[in-house]
């Protein structure tokens, strides 16, 4: 799991069929070796851009949608909340 801030929307109009009304984003990690990389994730649990949010991958990603044949390889997992301090 990665701990991540959400920083923009993807709008994609064209996409697998499988990924229609699935909200995507661009997150940013904050926390860890990966610090600075960006990823887009799904979103299925209301997060918005400035949220710090923990983020899991691959097949776990797949399970949140109850679906291991859609194509996401990250998914916002739960929304930090701002009394967590984390060394950004």
């Amino acid at each position: 799991m990665l701990v991540a801030r959400l920083i923009d929307s993807i709008w994609a109009t064209k996409k697998a069929e499988s990924l229609n009304g699935l909200k995507f984003m661009l997150a940013e990690v904050i926390k860890g070796n990966d610090q600075g990389q960006k990823l887009i994730v799904i979103d299925t649990i209301g997060a918005g851009i400035g949220d710090k949010v923990i983020v899991c991958m691959g097949s776990s990603a797949r399970r949140m949608l109850g679906n291991d044949d859609i194509p996401i390889d990250a998914a916002v997992i739960g929304i930090i909340d701002e009394d967590c301090k984390f060394d950004e």
